[in-house]
């Protein structure tokens, strides 16, 4: 876009644009900030500036921004402006207000830890928090809604030696009537702005978004090793739900701390948090994965997984390692003490001549046993490790450990042991001239091996360390380069999981390439804390995190809910969740311990999952209240689906606040729904009958499925649902899902249904008038069908493909579908 000359309004000026016929909806004057006449900052700073949209030069590069994105940003430009400051003299950090926000509700994102952000909602700026990422204002004078989006302007930020005077656009506003194609519009102008991101839309996401996965992590935690990966896959498969991705999470790296022999595994990894201490000092696998050969887990006689002995040893290796903290926090001598034993269940026979084969011989062999499982990803830290790289050990990548210092606004986040760790020992940084070579090196390795993707964690670590290289900003950028083209060259553009990156930092410098990460703080089987209602406060927290954040991620990234565990006491409410999530769904089982009924609502018989075709949202009804602690907001989050599906689940759940542990009431609409964010569901705004299905699995969820009744003509309506027995029985993905096709036809004085679905077990739908006949893969089949409506038949499964359904009816026509999925939390009995 090439925008007109520099216009800026300060204070005391009148309004003012070079361009008349698009004068934005913004104002400065009379040290107020008003959007169409209504105020929204008062008293504002004579050294803030006011600039529309269209005033200020943006980013170059246009021929790498969608046609369509650039009409749109220019066609809605008045709707948007930057905020800028001056000081007096250049400053490396500067502290400046830009006016008050009082009697307004907002909605604001911020990072409660420093790699993870959630809601908090107030009505003046005293109710903000530190380090807010966001702020969603409710303009209900105008039926309207404006956000303010912080951004990042040239190099300023993070280190000393960098300073700044003068700044053009700090902050960007932007209106709109509605709150969730106001992100949209918003997050797409400040994408024509900097031209440092691409959004979800023009990215392809990771392949393993259809599927059914599992991690590594709350099965072994540090201790992974070849066996257990092996059985885990295995007992998932046996019974019917194969893994089609595998994450190997932490613990896999060769990585030692640096007391110990530069060239040699760590020999105790057991300490709560002792891998925080560890750097990397090679690219490949450490031992216990290098001594894998080729064909071991494929033989008659192959090891054995015990998961209840593994669990008894890690116990055992914990208490030892307290033991030993206590004795020298004492003083005392921990040499008497044992050394912790290694877990492994692969002996390393020295008379077998078979060359070790490592991870390229563990993936070859699991994917010729398991030729579903398409993927595997394996964990590393954006910086290696966790320590980053130990200095001297990689050829040609220069490292320097590097002291940790935390910035001053995040010095009042959350207390998180992680931090503490990396603060403790430094970061072993690689010189940012080199990142591109070092993800090179890293992921070229993999790739070769078989690794078909990484999760990429704790990558919040460089403005730690960003002191002595050109500030935050220049080194984020340095590495983020890096990392989205070897993205691009080894993993398909697409095959990473960005984890711990929830920082306008990140999504503004690193998503060019990369399109899937966590939404929400890690999935925590119990709360480390305590809680005294229980385990159940921290899952709830868990789904606030990844709705509420969404609205803003999502406009970056496809966002990925995380694992949770099938056998939790809150599993169900936690698969309902990951059924509307839009993400993939994976769970973090220990080997045999799985709930296989539970996950086959969740997942079809080939591996793939019927996933939503959006990514759920809270309900407009919720942005501004707080579900988790005003003990009178449901918590409602919807999403859509091929044919119009949608989803709600409620929670409300806290620690420390036993009061809010009660049973709440709430009203769901079909209103609630945004049908108008995907074109093919906007026409459902003015249906005017539901068919209501309740289906209650215990007292803990309650499922309702509501789909618009079709009037066939005076006497005969119609609306199908899906498949019942399936948390999203309507949902259709790329992978495939529910229903998959729908088409009427009218002949000879009947109409007649085409559906086409996968998967497997009774097909639902509401039929006001008994159906002629229904013909299902060529054949007639029986159906049941009652005088209420309920219209019920078997679907059987034909290898993944899809069953065509021809339903005849006396007279039809469209269709659509959504299902809301509603939680009783609060009345969960234990």
């Amino acid at each position: 876009m090439s925008p007109p000359n520099f216009v800026s309004q300060r204070v005391g000026n009148k309004p003012t644009s070079n361009n008349t016929s698009n004068t934005s909806r913004f104002s400065l004057c009379n040290r107020n900030i008003s959007v169409d006449g209504i105020t929204i900052l008062s008293e504002v700073p004579v050294n803030v500036a006011l600039s529309p949209f269209s005033s200020l030069p943006h980013n170059s590069d246009t021929d790498s921004i969608p046609p369509h994105i650039l009409k749109s940003v220019a066609s809605k430009s008045k709707n948007g402006a930057f905020l800028g400051l001056s000081v007096k003299q250049a400053q490396d950090r500067i502290l400046n207000p830009i006016g008050k926000l009082l009697n307004r509700k907002f909605l604001s994102l911020f990072r409660f830890k420093i790699w993870w952000s959630t809601m908090w909602v107030g009505s003046s700026g005293s109710d903000l928090q530190m380090e807010t990422q966001l702020i969603l204002l409710q303009l209900p004078e105008l039926n309207s809604f404006a956000v303010l989006i912080p951004l990042i302007e040239a190099i300023f930020s993070g280190s000393t030696k960098v300073r700044g005077q003068k700044f053009s656009s700090c902050a960007y506003l932007h209106v709109g009537d509605n709150p969730y194609e106001l992100m949209r519009d918003a997050f797409a102008a400040v994408r024509v702005h900097l031209g440092t991101f691409r959004l979800l839309e023009e990215k392809t996401v990771p392949k393993i978004v259809d599927k059914f996965g599992w991690c590594s992590w709350d099965a072994f935690y540090l201790t992974v090793e070849p066996v257990g990966l092996w059985h885990g896959v295995k007992s998932f498969a046996e019974n019917g739900l194969p893994p089609r991705f595998l994450i190997i999470d932490d613990g896999w790296q060769s990585i030692n701390m640096d007391h110990e022999p530069a060239l040699q595994d760590s020999k105790d990894l057991t300490t709560l948090g002792s891998q925080m201490l560890c750097r990397l000092y090679r690219l490949k696998e450490n031992e216990k994965f290098a001594k894998y050969k080729s064909g071991t887990m494929l033989r008659p006689n192959a090891p054995k997984f015990d998961q209840e002995k593994h669990d008894a040893m890690f116990k055992e290796m914990v208490a030892l390692a307290e033991k030993k903290r206590k004795i020298k926090e004492e003083g005392g001598d921990v040499l008497a003490l044992p050394s912790p034993k290694t877990i492994e269940f692969l002996n390393d026979d020295e008379d077998d001549r078979q060359e070790r084969g490592g991870l390229m011989a563990l993936v070859s062999d699991l994917k010729e046993k398991y030729q579903t499982l398409d993927d595997v990803y394996v964990w590393h830290a954006l910086c290696g490790a966790w320590g980053g790289f130990r200095p001297g050990t990689i050829a040609g990548l220069e490292a320097k450990v590097t002291s940790a210092k935390l910035a001053a606004g995040l010095q009042n986040t959350m207390n998180d042991l992680a931090v503490d760790m990396i603060i403790e020992g430094g970061l072993g940084l690689v010189n940012p001239n080199q990142a591109a070579d070092l993800y090179e090196a890293m992921h070229s390795y993999l790739a070769d091996v078989g690794i078909s993707g990484v999760k990429v964690d704790v990558i919040h670590t460089l403005e730690y360390v960003s002191e002595d290289h050109g500030g935050r900003v220049q080194l984020a950028k340095a590495y983020y380069d890096g990392l989205n083209k070897s993205l691009q060259k080894n993993f398909a553009g697409s095959g990473l999981i960005a984890s711990m990156e929830q920082c306008n930092d990140f999504f503004f410098l690193a998503t060019k390439q990369v399109s899937m990460g966590r939404v929400g703080d890690d999935f925590w089987f119990q709360d480390p804390n305590g809680d005294p209602m229980g385990a159940f406060w921290l899952q709830g927290v868990h789904m606030i995190h990844c709705s509420y954040n969404s609205l803003w991620q999502g406009q970056f990234i496809q966002p990925d809910w995380d694992m949770f565990q099938s056998d939790h006491i809150c599993a169900e409410f936690h698969a309902g969740s990951r059924a509307i999530c839009g993400g993939p769904v994976y769970v973090s089982d220990k080997v045999g311990h799985h709930n296989f009924d539970l996950l086959r609502k969740l997942v079809l018989p080939d591996g793939t999952i019927l996933r939503c075709q959006h990514y759920a949202l809270p309900t407009r009804d919720c942005l501004f209240e707080n579900p988790l602690f005003d003990a009178k907001t449901l918590l409602k989050i919807w999403n859509l689906n091929k044919f119009a599906a949608g989803w709600y689940p409620e929670e409300h759940r806290c620690r420390a606040y036993p009061q809010c542990y009660k049973s709440i009431s709430g009203v769901i609409s079909a209103d609630d729904v945004e049908w108008e964010q995907k074109d093919s569901t906007a026409v459902y705004r003015n249906t005017e009958q539901f068919a209501v299905y309740l289906h209650k699995s215990d007292n803990l969820t309650i499922l309702f499925t509501i789909s618009p009744v079709l009037r066939l003509n005076e006497r005969a309506k119609f609306a199908p649902i899906g498949l019942e027995n399936m948390f999203n029985s309507g949902g259709g993905g790329g992978g495939g899902g529910g229903i998959e096709f729908l088409e009427y036809a009218s002949k000879g004085g009947l109409y007649n249904v085409k559906i086409k679905v996968k998967g497997t077990c009774k097909f639902l739908a509401y039929s006001s008038e008994k159906p002629r006949e229904i013909i299902l893969n060529g054949e007639d089949v029986e159906f049941d069908w009652s005088s209420n409506g309920i219209l019920r038949f078997e679907v059987p499964w034909i290898g993944g493909g899809l069953s065509t359904v021809y339903i005849s009816i006396y007279q039809l026509f469209p269709f659509f579908v959504f299902r809301l999925f509603f939680f009783y939390f609060g009345i969960f009995k234990h």
